[in-house]
Formats: structure tokens, sequence, C-alpha cells
């Protein structure tokens, strides 16, 4: 079974009162936050219950985040308050999201796995198209090594990113940071435990730049 209702899949997830991803940012995103220009504008893609836009707002970043579940949207929206930050929240489909071009100062994008590959296809080029020309993508998730651990991600090895996949993927973007790791997740009770995972940063070129 593939994720056929996005919303309604995450929406019952997100049902619970605790937040299950936790509240504390993703630290592959702490660990790289040095790359993102102060005070910039970001976008962060499927932010669930707001656990990085939160944290980045609280670091003077402006803010745009999304999500496809409502429930997980009400709980974002509910830290940000508690954290008395200002986050411009929105349920939304990423395939119905308008995409501006060249608005962002950094795209963050933090175990969107939900993705098949068709659809990562296309959050992929929005990413880099809604990026400014030296404007930074900040992207985690599992590789298929994931499948023997089954500590949090989807079960579908499609769904799952190689290096190889990145590269090609963000050709044309400057790679600043690759690595496939592993490392003890403790983000909530959906990713807990020994993972595989992949982290990307990449910055646009600047116009006229390659």
């Amino acid at each position: 079974m593939k994720f056929d209702d996005a919303a309604a899949t995450w929406n019952k997830r997100f049902e619970a009162e605790r937040y299950i991803f936790g509240t504390a940012p993703n630290e592959y995103l702490q660990g790289v936050a040095h790359h993102l220009a102060p005070a910039g504008r970001v976008l962060c893609v499927a932010d669930g219950e707001g656990r990085n836009s939160v944290w980045l707002a609280r670091r003077g970043h402006r803010v745009d985040a999304f999500d496809i579940a409502e429930l997980g949207v009400r709980k974002a929206r509910n830290l940000a308050r508690g954290a008395g930050v200002e986050v411009n929240f929105a349920v939304a489909d990423g395939d119905a999201l308008q995409w501006p071009a060249m608005l962002y100062d950094a795209v963050v994008a933090i175990f969107i796995q939900f993705a098949d590959p068709a659809m990562r296809g296309r959050l992929f080029e929005r990413m880099v198209h809604t990026l400014k020309p030296g404007g930074v993508l900040v992207l985690q998730g599992y590789t298929p090594k994931q499948l023997e651990y089954k500590t949090g991600g989807p079960p579908f090895v499609e769904n799952l990113y190689t290096e190889p996949m990145l590269r090609t993927a963000f050709a044309a973007l400057e790679i600043l940071d690759l690595r496939e790791y592993e490392a003890e997740l403790t983000e909530g009770t959906q990713h807990s435990g020994r993972s595989a995972l992949i982290g990307l940063v990449a910055r646009k070129p600047l116009a006229g730049r390659r």
C-alpha cells in the first residue's frame, strides 16, 4: 500500500495530543544551519507539527511552512504560539502549492519521503525553482538500509534516497555537504533508534555562474 490519501494518513497520525516527532529541531538541520543566510526567508516543505519551522523562526528567519495535514498544521501553529514566534503556515499539497520563482534564501525539506519517485521529482524541481540564486537547500532522508532498521520512514525502497540519486536530482546546484551515515535518532515516537540517514546541503549558483 502506498500513501494513496496522504492527507487522511497524516491527519490520523497527527491526531495524537503529543508531538509524534517531538518538538526539538532535526539534528542534521541544526548541524548545517550555519549555511543559511542570517534572517533569510525560508520555506519548510511538508513541515508536519512545526518543530523545524518554529526553530528556524526562533533563530530570526522569516519562515513559510506547509503540510498536507490540517491537524499537523494546527499543532505547528500551537507550537509557534508557545514559542512566541510567527511562522506563515499553510495547509497545502505540494503539487497544488504555488512555488514562486527565486523567492527563498533557503528551502528545508526534512524527511519528506512520503513522495513516490514521480512526486519526488516534481518536488525537487520546484524546490530548486523557488530558491534565489545563492540560496541553500537542506534535505535529510533515509537510505535503503533503513528498511533493515525499521525505526522510522516509509517501508518502500523507491521512496528512499541514495547519494547518486541526489547528485543527479540536484546536478544544477553546488553541493556543499552530502553524506550517508548512521545515527541514533530520538525524534518523538516516529524516528527512534538506529537509523540509516543521508543529508544534503546544496547552493543554487549565482546568475551567470556554474
